[in-house]
């Protein structure tokens, strides 16, 4: 065979390679919004696909691990932004003792997606499920008390909406799996 011929072949199998990974991720996250009024498809896709890992996805329990590794990526992305706004010093005492409870609550998040990555890889589902579904609980606990206060914003709305969604499909897909 020629060398071009060969090019063509690899070029040709790593397409067919890609398309089905896209396909995987599409199909997966599409069920996963059907199924959950929380998880936006485009949310999930555009998220998702950042991670190297799910353009080689063959299957969605290998999308749970990359919705897991993303979310716990997310969590500590969080952590820092709230390092940041600690540092501003003319912050409103109330706002900083909810960041300060927020920091712990992303930190403990970080740990627990750990845990539930770690049960997922070895068919623990309930656990995955209950661990994962604690972590995405501080992202609303974090945002509730902000609201405990009237004329108090939170500067995490953004973050903490991702946040939760990002473990709404974890939890989605670990379901997929179990079926």
């Amino acid at each position: 065979m020629n060398s071009s011929l060969v090019s063509s072949i690899v070029f040709f199998c790593l397409l067919i390679v890609s398309v089905r990974s896209a396909d995987v991720l599409s199909d997966s996250c599409g069920e996963a919004a059907k199924d959950d009024p929380n998880i936006k498809f485009d949310f999930c896709v555009s998220t998702l696909e950042g991670n190297p890992k799910a353009k080689s996805a063959t299957g969605v329990a290998d999308l749970v691990k990359v919705a897991i590794e993303t979310a716990i990526s997310n969590s500590s992305s969080i952590g820092s932004l709230i390092t940041k706004l600690l540092s501003d010093k003319g912050l409103e005492p109330y706002v900083r003792s909810c960041l300060q409870d927020c920091s712990e609550l992303y930190s403990d998040a970080g740990s627990n997606l750990g845990k539930g990555e770690q049960a997922f890889e070895g068919k623990d589902y309930g656990t995955a499920n209950s661990v994962i579904s604690a972590a995405m609980d501080s992202s609303s606990t974090c945002e509730d008390q902000f609201k405990e206060k009237k004329g108090v914003v939170s500067p995490l709305t953004k973050e903490n909406n991702s946040f939760f969604q990002l473990n709404a499909i974890s939890l989605a897909f670990i379901n997929m799996v179990q079926k």
